[in-house]
Protein backbone atom coordinates (compact mmCIF):
# COMPACT_ATOMS: atom_id res chain seq x y z
CA UNK A 1 0.00 0.00 0.00
CA UNK A 2 1.54 3.43 -0.77
CA UNK A 3 -0.34 7.21 -1.15
CA UNK A 4 1.08 9.43 -4.13
CA UNK A 5 2.81 11.47 -1.57
CA UNK A 6 4.73 8.69 -0.86
CA UNK A 7 5.09 7.15 -4.59
CA UNK A 8 6.79 11.29 -5.19
CA UNK A 9 8.47 11.02 -2.28
CA UNK A 10 10.34 7.16 -3.87
CA UNK A 11 10.53 9.33 -6.72
CA UNK A 12 7.98 8.44 -8.85
CA UNK A 13 5.90 11.41 -10.84
CA UNK A 14 2.04 11.48 -10.87
CA UNK A 15 2.40 9.97 -14.72
CA UNK A 16 4.22 7.38 -13.53
CA UNK A 17 1.87 6.41 -11.41
CA UNK A 18 -1.10 6.57 -14.08
CA UNK A 19 0.82 4.04 -15.95
CA UNK A 20 1.53 1.87 -13.11
CA UNK A 21 -2.38 2.14 -12.31
CA UNK A 22 -3.39 1.89 -16.23
CA UNK A 23 -1.16 -0.99 -16.62
CA UNK A 24 -3.02 -3.23 -13.80
CA UNK A 25 0.55 -3.06 -12.07
CA UNK A 26 -0.90 -1.30 -9.35
CA UNK A 27 -4.78 -0.63 -8.25
CA UNK A 28 -6.31 2.40 -7.21
CA UNK A 29 -8.18 2.32 -4.02
CA UNK A 30 -9.28 5.53 -3.37
CA UNK A 31 -7.85 8.96 -4.01
CA UNK A 32 -4.68 9.09 -3.60
CA UNK A 33 -4.33 5.74 -2.06
CA UNK A 34 -3.11 2.75 -4.14
CA UNK A 35 -2.15 -1.03 -3.81
CA UNK A 36 0.47 -2.61 -5.76
CA UNK A 37 -1.33 -5.67 -7.14
CA UNK A 38 1.11 -8.58 -7.29
CA UNK A 39 0.29 -9.58 -3.68
CA UNK A 40 -2.83 -10.64 -2.19
CA UNK A 41 -5.04 -8.07 -0.75
CA UNK A 42 -4.72 -8.66 3.26
CA UNK A 43 -7.10 -6.94 5.92
CA UNK A 44 -4.05 -4.94 6.88
CA UNK A 45 -4.11 -3.32 3.37
CA UNK A 46 -8.20 -2.78 3.59
CA UNK A 47 -7.38 -1.14 6.87
CA UNK A 48 -4.85 1.39 5.33
CA UNK A 49 -7.00 2.14 2.55
CA UNK A 50 -9.75 3.17 4.74
CA UNK A 51 -7.39 5.62 6.83
CA UNK A 52 -5.11 6.74 4.29
CA UNK A 53 -8.16 8.13 2.21
CA UNK A 54 -9.47 10.34 5.22
CA UNK A 55 -6.09 12.08 4.51
CA UNK A 56 -3.56 12.52 7.00
CA UNK A 57 -4.73 13.37 10.19
CA UNK A 58 -7.30 10.55 9.77
CA UNK A 59 -6.66 7.48 12.54
CA UNK A 60 -7.70 4.12 12.86
CA UNK A 61 -10.36 3.56 16.15
CA UNK A 62 -12.56 1.04 17.77
CA UNK A 63 -11.69 -2.87 16.69
CA UNK A 64 -9.76 -1.77 13.66
CA UNK A 65 -6.95 -0.24 16.10
CA UNK A 66 -7.58 -3.43 18.37
CA UNK A 67 -6.92 -5.95 15.78
CA UNK A 68 -3.77 -3.67 14.32
CA UNK A 69 -2.45 -3.09 17.94
CA UNK A 70 -2.89 -7.50 18.42
CA UNK A 71 -5.61 -6.97 21.17
CA UNK A 72 -8.56 -8.59 19.42
CA UNK A 73 -8.12 -11.78 16.54
CA UNK A 74 -10.02 -10.62 13.75
CA UNK A 75 -10.44 -7.70 12.05
CA UNK A 76 -13.69 -6.40 11.75
CA UNK A 77 -15.35 -5.74 8.19
CA UNK A 78 -16.29 -2.08 8.98
CA UNK A 79 -13.36 -0.23 9.84
CA UNK A 80 -13.77 2.54 12.08
CA UNK A 81 -11.63 5.86 11.79
CA UNK A 82 -11.77 8.80 13.76
CA UNK A 83 -10.90 12.31 12.26
CA UNK A 84 -10.66 15.77 13.41
CA UNK A 85 -14.08 17.83 13.44
CA UNK A 86 -12.92 19.81 11.27
CA UNK A 87 -11.28 17.91 8.97
CA UNK A 88 -12.68 17.48 5.18
CA UNK A 89 -13.45 13.67 4.04
CA UNK A 90 -16.28 11.44 3.40
CA UNK A 91 -15.64 7.39 4.19
CA UNK A 92 -16.38 5.23 1.37
CA UNK A 93 -18.23 1.73 2.34
CA UNK A 94 -17.15 -0.56 4.53
CA UNK A 95 -15.52 2.64 6.52
CA UNK A 96 -17.31 4.33 9.81
CA UNK A 97 -16.53 7.37 10.15
CA UNK A 98 -16.38 9.07 13.87
CA UNK A 99 -15.21 12.83 14.11
CA UNK A 100 -13.27 14.24 17.06
CA UNK A 101 -10.45 15.73 18.40
CA UNK A 102 -8.05 13.47 20.01
CA UNK A 103 -5.02 14.55 22.46
CA UNK A 104 -1.58 13.98 21.42
CA UNK A 105 -1.09 11.11 23.81
CA UNK A 106 -3.87 9.36 22.41
CA UNK A 107 -2.49 8.84 19.10
CA UNK A 108 0.56 6.53 17.70
CA UNK A 109 2.68 5.50 14.43
CA UNK A 110 2.66 1.78 14.49
CA UNK A 111 3.74 0.06 11.32
CA UNK A 112 3.31 3.10 9.58
CA UNK A 113 -0.62 3.80 10.25
CA UNK A 114 -1.69 6.17 12.39
CA UNK A 115 -3.80 4.54 14.90
CA UNK A 116 -5.42 5.21 18.58
CA UNK A 117 -2.88 4.58 21.09
CA UNK A 118 -2.94 1.22 23.02
CA UNK A 119 -5.23 2.41 26.21
CA UNK A 120 -7.84 4.61 24.29
CA UNK A 121 -8.05 1.71 21.87
CA UNK A 122 -8.26 -0.99 24.85
CA UNK A 123 -11.22 1.07 26.22
CA UNK A 124 -12.68 1.60 22.89
CA UNK A 125 -12.58 -1.51 21.48
CA UNK A 126 -14.01 -3.46 24.71
CA UNK A 127 -17.72 -1.54 24.37
CA UNK A 128 -17.51 -2.24 20.49
CA UNK A 129 -18.38 -5.93 21.20
CA UNK A 130 -20.84 -8.12 23.28
CA UNK A 131 -17.92 -9.68 25.24
CA UNK A 132 -15.66 -6.69 24.85
CA UNK A 133 -14.82 -7.09 28.87
CA UNK A 134 -12.56 -10.13 27.83
CA UNK A 135 -10.64 -7.32 25.75
CA UNK A 136 -10.13 -5.40 29.18
CA UNK A 137 -9.22 -8.05 31.16
CA UNK A 138 -6.56 -9.52 29.10
CA UNK A 139 -4.96 -6.25 28.07
CA UNK A 140 -4.94 -5.27 32.22
CA UNK A 141 -3.03 -9.22 32.49
CA UNK A 142 -0.42 -8.29 29.79
CA UNK A 143 -0.24 -4.52 28.54
CA UNK A 144 -1.57 -1.60 30.25
CA UNK A 145 -2.15 -0.24 33.82
CA UNK A 146 -5.96 0.52 35.36
CA UNK A 147 -4.57 4.04 35.69
CA UNK A 148 -3.68 4.63 32.09
CA UNK A 149 -6.77 3.01 30.67
CA UNK A 150 -8.98 5.53 33.27
CA UNK A 151 -6.86 8.95 31.81
CA UNK A 152 -7.50 7.71 28.78
CA UNK A 153 -11.15 7.20 29.05
CA UNK A 154 -11.34 10.99 30.84
CA UNK A 155 -9.52 12.66 28.31
CA UNK A 156 -12.40 11.57 26.15
CA UNK A 157 -15.53 11.53 28.36
CA UNK A 158 -18.78 12.04 26.01
CA UNK A 159 -17.44 9.96 23.13
CA UNK A 160 -19.35 6.69 21.67
CA UNK A 161 -19.26 4.48 24.08
CA UNK A 162 -18.32 5.89 27.04
CA UNK A 163 -20.75 4.97 29.46
CA UNK A 164 -20.06 1.33 29.04
CA UNK A 165 -16.64 1.88 29.03
CA UNK A 166 -16.94 3.64 32.21
CA UNK A 167 -18.63 0.49 33.26
CA UNK A 168 -16.04 -2.03 32.94
CA UNK A 169 -12.93 0.49 34.24
CA UNK A 170 -15.42 0.79 37.56
CA UNK A 171 -15.25 -3.41 37.40
CA UNK A 172 -11.60 -3.25 36.99
CA UNK A 173 -11.15 -1.16 39.84
CA UNK A 174 -10.96 -1.88 43.42
CA UNK A 175 -13.73 -1.55 44.52
CA UNK A 176 -14.65 -4.25 41.62
CA UNK A 177 -15.24 -6.69 44.78
CA UNK A 178 -18.69 -5.02 46.27
CA UNK A 179 -20.35 -5.06 42.59
CA UNK A 180 -19.04 -8.58 41.77
CA UNK A 181 -20.31 -10.20 44.96
CA UNK A 182 -23.93 -8.88 44.63
CA UNK A 183 -23.89 -10.50 40.90
CA UNK A 184 -22.75 -13.48 42.57
CA UNK A 185 -25.29 -13.49 45.37
CA UNK A 186 -28.19 -12.88 43.00
CA UNK A 187 -26.96 -15.94 40.40
CA UNK A 188 -27.27 -17.99 43.76
CA UNK A 189 -30.22 -16.55 44.69
CA UNK A 190 -32.07 -17.24 40.83
CA UNK A 191 -30.60 -20.43 40.74
CA UNK A 192 -32.34 -21.44 43.99
CA UNK A 193 -29.08 -22.35 46.08
CA UNK A 194 -29.13 -22.20 49.79
CA UNK A 195 -26.62 -23.02 52.08
CA UNK A 196 -24.50 -20.21 51.47
CA UNK A 197 -22.92 -17.04 53.99
CA UNK A 198 -21.61 -13.84 52.41
CA UNK A 199 -18.62 -12.50 54.30
CA UNK A 200 -17.61 -16.11 55.83
CA UNK A 201 -14.73 -16.12 57.97
CA UNK A 202 -12.27 -19.16 57.69
CA UNK A 203 -8.88 -19.04 59.28
CA UNK A 204 -8.92 -15.05 59.96
CA UNK A 205 -9.91 -14.55 57.02
CA UNK A 206 -13.21 -13.33 55.33
CA UNK A 207 -14.13 -15.86 52.06
CA UNK A 208 -16.62 -13.81 49.59
CA UNK A 209 -19.08 -16.47 49.92
CA UNK A 210 -19.07 -19.64 51.84
CA UNK A 211 -21.00 -23.45 52.14
CA UNK A 212 -19.92 -24.30 55.59
CA UNK A 213 -21.20 -27.86 55.22
CA UNK A 214 -19.52 -28.50 52.01
CA UNK A 215 -16.38 -26.44 53.25
CA UNK A 216 -16.29 -25.08 49.75
CA UNK A 217 -15.09 -21.11 49.34
CA UNK A 218 -15.37 -18.66 46.89
CA UNK A 219 -13.61 -15.32 45.94
CA UNK A 220 -14.70 -12.97 43.16
CA UNK A 221 -12.17 -10.88 41.20
CA UNK A 222 -12.42 -7.19 39.70
CA UNK A 223 -11.05 -7.25 35.67
CA UNK A 224 -7.68 -7.34 35.48
CA UNK A 225 -6.95 -9.38 38.87
CA UNK A 226 -3.41 -9.86 39.98
CA UNK A 227 -2.28 -7.74 37.99
CA UNK A 228 0.43 -6.85 40.17
CA UNK A 229 3.20 -9.12 41.64
CA UNK A 230 2.34 -8.46 45.36
CA UNK A 231 -1.01 -8.88 44.98
CA UNK A 232 -0.88 -11.78 43.39
CA UNK A 233 1.67 -13.73 46.02
CA UNK A 234 -0.87 -12.26 49.02
CA UNK A 235 -3.49 -14.02 47.54
CA UNK A 236 -2.06 -17.49 46.86
CA UNK A 237 -0.89 -17.11 50.53
CA UNK A 238 -4.37 -16.45 51.54
CA UNK A 239 -5.70 -18.86 49.30
CA UNK A 240 -3.09 -22.09 50.64
CA UNK A 241 -3.99 -21.14 53.85
CA UNK A 242 -7.60 -21.61 53.18
CA UNK A 243 -6.81 -25.10 51.59
CA UNK A 244 -4.41 -26.42 54.31
CA UNK A 245 -7.63 -25.71 56.41
CA UNK A 246 -9.18 -28.46 54.41
CA UNK A 247 -11.38 -26.19 51.90
CA UNK A 248 -11.76 -25.89 48.47
CA UNK A 249 -11.47 -22.54 47.09
CA UNK A 250 -13.53 -21.37 43.67
CA UNK A 251 -12.37 -18.07 41.78
CA UNK A 252 -14.89 -16.75 39.47
CA UNK A 253 -13.86 -13.43 38.37
CA UNK A 254 -16.31 -10.07 37.02
CA UNK A 255 -15.99 -11.55 33.36
CA UNK A 256 -17.02 -15.23 34.69
CA UNK A 257 -20.41 -13.68 36.40
CA UNK A 258 -21.49 -11.81 33.85
CA UNK A 259 -20.35 -13.12 30.74
CA UNK A 260 -20.80 -17.48 31.45
CA UNK A 261 -23.11 -17.30 34.57
CA UNK A 262 -24.70 -20.43 33.79
CA UNK A 263 -20.80 -22.35 33.90
CA UNK A 264 -20.39 -20.70 37.24
CA UNK A 265 -23.38 -21.71 38.62
CA UNK A 266 -22.98 -25.70 37.33
CA UNK A 267 -19.61 -25.55 38.82
CA UNK A 268 -20.69 -24.27 41.92
CA UNK A 269 -23.48 -27.03 42.06
CA UNK A 270 -21.10 -29.23 41.53
CA UNK A 271 -18.36 -28.05 44.29
CA UNK A 272 -21.30 -28.29 47.10
CA UNK A 273 -22.28 -31.79 45.85
CA UNK A 274 -19.29 -33.72 46.83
Amino acid sequence: MLTLDQARAAGLTKDAVTRRVRSGQWRRCARGVYFVDDRPFTDAARIRVAVWSLGPHAVASGLAAGWWHGITQFAPQTVEVTMPRNASGRAQKGVRLRRRDLAPQDIVEQGGLRVTALPLTVIEAATRIRDGAKIMDRALQRDVELPELWRAHMRNKGRYGSPAARVLLQAASDGARSPAERILIRLLREAGIVGWEANYPVGGYKVDVAFPRAKVAIEVDGLGFHSGSDEFHQDRVRQNNIILLRWQVLRFTWLDLTAYPDRVIAIIRAAIRV
